[in-house]
């Protein structure tokens, strides 16, 4: 199954939604999160994924209230790795295998 939707890495959402929203630079953004510039740099231009614990300090610094909760950032961060990695992946060696019962 390879699907054609193609979903946002999360830091597009940071970048082009929620620090224009705020009136934020990287690096005041990047302040307030506690992480250095480079680090929130990383994200927002897709070459680093949303940690945990980033997740967790943009559900502390959004609020839950306003759409920061770590649960979404990280559901979000999951369904851009497993998109790319589905569009990416092929393993022909892997067979399919037949259970006697079906209890699965």
């Amino acid at each position: 199954m390879n699907s054609l939707f193609n979903p946002p890495h999360p830091g597009e959402t940071l970048k082009e939604d929620v620090l224009p929203a705020l009136r934020l630079t990287v690096t005041e953004a990047a302040a307030q999160l506690g992480i250095s510039r480079n680090s929130l740099s990383r994200v927002l231009n897709g070459r680093a994924a949303i940690s945990p614990e980033l997740a967790l300090r943009l559900e502390e610094w959004l609020g839950v209230e306003n759409g920061g909760r770590a649960e979404l950032w990280i559901a979000q961060q999951v369904a851009y790795d497993l998109w790319k990695t589905r569009s990416q992946y092929k393993n022909s060696a892997i067979k399919r295998i037949t259970l006697a019962n079906s209890a699965i």
